[in-house]
């Protein structure tokens, strides 16, 4: 099976597959932290801006890992309702708007951590390229792809070195392209795809975003 070096190696080799689709005026979108890595090739090949979306979950009151929908980093961040969820807890979103408020101040205390207070890049209009270092239950990058829509962008491309086989098909709905890699048979997890996977600290992420804003300004 092939394997990619590192998640550095990965961005390389899908950053040249996701220029082949010619996004029109794009903006790289990643998932932190292990996303940021991947996408900081891309960004630089299709010559576009790097940001992030985070996404954080919304628990259920008194059980917080019991998520009724998920909060997309934006201006605002977006919810994205489980909507069967709410109606068997019996609750409804403005039962949520304490805990939609707390996730927000996350969001923004991660933006502030790793985009030292720069707002999110507009996507309306723009071709919106959203890179993880792979996809294992795709929960997280779901409800990214649902967040995004708010914001209008005029396609959504969600580009993975690594990911199960039908990947392609199970996000059909969400994103107008998708760019896959590799698809282990067996999949058992995202790791199978990379020789080496350790963590992504934050330091990686602010550099990898630093650089990106330098050569945008410089551009």
């Amino acid at each position: 099976m092939e394997r990619f070096r590192d998640r550095q190696d990965a961005g390389d080799r899908l950053a040249e597959a996701v220029a082949a689709l010619a996004p029109q005026d794009p903006v790289v979108l990643a998932l932190p932290r292990g996303g940021v890595p991947v996408a900081a090739p891309v960004a630089a090949r299709l010559g576009a801006p790097l940001d992030i979306v985070s996404v954080r979950k919304i628990g259920a009151p008194g059980n917080p890992e019991y998520a009724v929908g998920a909060l997309v980093d934006g201006d605002p961040p977006e919810p994205v309702w489980n909507e069967e969820v709410l109606a068997g807890l019996g609750l409804s979103r403005d039962d949520l708007q304490e805990t939609v408020a707390r996730e927000s101040r996350v969001l923004a205390e991660r933006r502030d951590l790793y985009l030292k207070g720069r707002a999110p890049v507009p996507l309306e209009g723009r071709d919106a390229v959203v890179v993880d270092d792979g996809i294992a239950t795709g929960a997280t990058l779901r409800a990214a792809l649902k967040g995004l829509a708010a914001r209008r962008p005029a396609r959504v491309l969600l580009a993975v070195p690594v990911g199960p086989p039908g990947v392609e098909e199970d996000f059909a709905g969400l994103a107008d392209a998708v760019v896959c890699l590799v698809t282990p048979r067996p999949f058992h997890a995202v790791g199978q795809g990379y020789i080496a996977f350790g963590q992504t600290s934050d330091a990686e992420v602010v550099a990898c975003l630093d650089r990106n804003a330098e050569g945008q300004d410089g551009a």
